[in-house]
């Protein structure tokens, strides 16, 4: 009996040992297909979002729904002028340097970007204008591409980054809102959105589309690290993408601002002169209504007293200057008139009497 209880006890023990070896074997190989499927994610060069870069991503955004002054304006820029060509270019990515619109399509084919519908004049950020990146994007754009399933059965797309349409995306919408916080008496300038627009040669012409709307704040944490070149004469990267826009670096022209009939400029500007005209004078009310929130000097009254004080210093240098000219004609004059002073002729001394005591 004793000799059975003894053959079970070693039993029990050896299989508890041999469950353990498997768990073992078993633990390592899930750990290395977790550091494969991280380093099939990183394969496309793009930075991985970090706390660090989350927290600073929540600094950096402003809620200007409490804004009691906020302007809305729709700018195009054009990628090809050289002021924005720092966007553009590389168009094929070089030595891990991608330009904007490659970014974008490389983090929205990992599922890391929202994208929205674009709707002519109005714009929505929800779950009814979200777009299917497969359906929406590569196939109706055309934009070759191969589907594998993850390790978690998720979808991925391949896509070769020759397939990327980067060089035809050649202009971009920027949504931005002009606010003034009074909170902290802050008048500044937010960028909300950005859109790319594609072009495409046709039997008929060129084709413009624009693509699809992203919020601006859910890709700055990944541009805020790609560095780029923005000066032919100095070819270091020192500002990144991100700097680029806050710093307002990019050059667009107006081509709509918020209205009540939400129509674009070209609904009511009839000429391209006076498109020009129009553009400048919305540039000249934003600088405007800066100027009125600070109190400015009355530069009328400072121009009167700095005539005044002139007019001033000019008479009083007249008048001693005319000072200095009639002392010099009263100096000649009153020696003129003086007559030559002769000197008086010298006495002859008589020689001294001596005075002659009388003796005792």
């Amino acid at each position: 009996m004793k000799r059975l209880y003894f053959v079970l006890v070693l039993l029990f023990v050896g299989i508890t040992l041999v469950q353990a070896q498997e768990e073992e074997r078993r633990t390592p190989q899930v750990r290395k297909g977790s550091r494969d499927q991280q380093a099939n994610e990183n394969a496309s060069g793009l930075p991985e979002l970090t706390v660090r870069a989350q927290n600073m991503n929540e600094q950096l955004t402003r809620d200007i729904d409490n804004a009691r002054w906020m302007r809305t304006i729709y700018r195009e820029i054009d990628m090809l002028t050289e002021k924005n060509a720092p966007l553009y270019y590389p168009v094929t990515p070089v030595n891990g340097s991608m330009n904007l619109f490659t970014t974008i399509f490389q983090l929205a084919a990992e599922g890391k970007l929202p994208l929205y519908r674009y709707v002519d004049g109005y714009e929505a950020f929800d779950e009814d204008h979200l777009l299917n990146f497969k359906e929406d994007i590569l196939d109706r754009f055309e934009i070759y591409y191969d589907e594998i399933r993850g390790r978690s059965g998720e979808e991925r797309y391949v896509i070769s980054e020759s397939d990327i349409p980067s060089a035809e995306v050649k202009a971009f919408y920027i949504k931005e809102a002009w606010y003034f916080d009074q909170n902290n008496s802050l008048y500044d300038v937010k960028i909300m959105a950005i859109c790319p627009i594609i072009t495409r040669s046709m039997d008929f012409g060129d084709q413009t589309t624009p693509m699809f709307w992203l919020p601006y704040e859910s890709v700055r944490p990944y541009v805020s690290s790609s560095y780029i070149m923005t000066s032919n004469l100095n070819n270091a990267r020192t500002f990144t993408m991100d700097d680029y826009f806050r710093r307002r670096m990019f050059d667009g022209e107006i081509i709509k601002t918020e209205n009540l009939l939400n129509l674009p400029l070209q609904a009511y500007i009839p000429t391209p002169d006076s498109m020009k005209s129009e553009q400048e004078k919305i540039e000249q009310q934003l600088v405007d209504f800066n100027k009125s929130l600070w109190f400015q000097p009355d530069t009328t009254q400072v121009a009167t007293t700095d005539k005044k004080e002139a007019k001033k210093s000019a008479s009083t240098g007249r008048a001693k200057q005319e000072k200095v000219q009639k002392d010099k004609s009263s100096t000649k004059s009153s020696g003129s008139s003086k007559t030559p002073k002769t000197k008086a002729p010298k006495t002859e001394r008589s020689a001294p009497t001596r005075s002659v005591r009388r003796g005792g």
